[in-house]
């Protein structure tokens, strides 16, 4: 066994002869631990990713980071999943590894993974922002944030110019307005396109499967919940084969490359998960996201954020009175869900009547035909719609 690792050593290094030759240039692979405790899977479907990884990929070097095992592979040494992670970071601070992929790592709030799946309409992956970990404890602010993480990591990726879509969730409507205004103000980015009829840069479940966007933006509970079903809705959910997981943490000024798999993820999608960490290594994701992030600052990416996050209309039932009763039938929409009372509210304040309701594309406010446009005016003057 020694004589043929030492072969296989000394055949790697005339492939990376040749490569040099052929490129012009011995560029320094870089190197990627994986920790290989923790799987629900077993040590050995870690190795079997490893030695997946290796035989697809011969641009990056694999440290595993766990017991000793049978292989071609440099081995650190561990006794446990603790001390594992422990000697991951040492490992990334030291600049011995450039990133990593372990089952589970505690990012500090601020910072959430952004994850990449393989979509099943189309087979086109698809950037979430983001899958796990806590980017802001307000749900909008956190969502445009993760926006520009998500769009740091589509650079790093080699997609120049990411289209970025925002899933219809609670608090989509603002994240909308914010990104437009943070776009307007001269952050570079561009909308993509919903395929349903309306269009529109909210996106439905349509544009999930088949990843109309480069980018989706959503909270990382629901990022979490739909990296399990695009990465094992073939196998019951106990064993994850499809995508590259739950990608990088990702967070202004945060600068450790850490790529996060499930423990229930297989060799299949974490030998994916090597590659997407080591093309993040290569092309210097954390350099990318500190470079977006100072963009968006800027251009006032905190104050646009504090102004739309803001309570818009600080009112009790005794302040307003509800106008009298009307027919509603010209319907709004565009309002976020989290904010649908309180622009009624808005609209009372004006005399204007109006009750809220949800439209096959979401929340809507309904008024009288007749006072449609003024109640759109105030609606926009108000900040409940761009």
């Amino acid at each position: 066994m020694e004589q043929l690792n030492v072969k296989n050593m000394i055949a790697d290094v005339f492939n990376d002869i040749a490569e040099g030759i052929k490129s012009g240039s011995f560029k320094e692979k870089v190197k990627i631990g994986l920790t290989t405790f923790g799987s629900e899977h077993g040590i050995e479907e870690m190795v079997k990713a490893a030695e997946l990884a290796k035989s697809r990929y011969n641009d990056f070097e694999i440290v595993l980071i766990g017991p000793k095992v049978e292989g071609d592979f440099t081995i650190v040494e561990v006794k446990d999943a603790e001390e594992g992670h422990k000697k991951m970071v040492e490992l990334l601070e030291s600049g011995q590894i450039q990133g990593a992929v372990t089952q589970h790592f505690d990012f500090p709030i601020g910072v959430s993974t952004v994850g990449k799946v393989s979509t099943p309409a189309t087979g086109r992956d698809l950037i979430l922002a983001t899958t796990t970990g806590t980017t802001s404890t307000n749900r909008v602010e956190g969502m445009v944030i993760n926006a520009i993480s998500g769009i740091s990591v589509a650079k790093s990726l080699g997609i120049k110019n990411p289209k970025v879509g925002i899933l219809n969730i609670d608090g989509a409507r603002q994240v909308e307005r914010i990104l437009k205004e943070l776009k307007d103000k001269g952050y570079g980015f561009e909308f993509a396109e919903s395929l349903r009829a309306d269009g529109g840069s909210v996106m439905r479940g349509n544009d999930l499967l088949t990843a109309t966007p480069d980018v989706m933006v959503c909270d990382s509970l629901t990022g979490n919940l739909l990296v399990k079903i695009f990465s094992s809705f073939t196998t019951g959910g106990n064993y994850e084969t499809v995508g590259a997981g739950y990608g990088p943490g990702v967070g202004e000024g945060y600068t450790k490359l850490v790529n996060i798999v499930s423990r229930a993820s297989g060799a299949p999608l974490i030998c994916e998960a090597l590659r997407y960490c080591a093309t993040c290594a290569e092309n210097k994701l954390m350099e990318v996201a500190k470079d977006e992030f100072n963009r968006a600052n800027e251009v006032g990416l905190k104050d646009i954020i504090a102004k739309n996050t803001k309570e818009k209309v600080k009112t009790t039932e005794e302040d307003i009175k509800v106008p009298p009763k009307k027919v509603v039938t010209y319907s709004i929409a565009g309002i976020d869900i989290l904010e649908l009372e309180d622009a009624c509210k808005a609209l009372w304040k004006e005399g204007i009547y109006s009750e809220s309701g949800m439209g096959c594309t979401g929340p809507i406010v309904l008024v009288n035909e007749e006072e449609g446009t003024k109640a759109e005016e105030v609606l926009s003057k108000t900040g409940f719609k761009s």
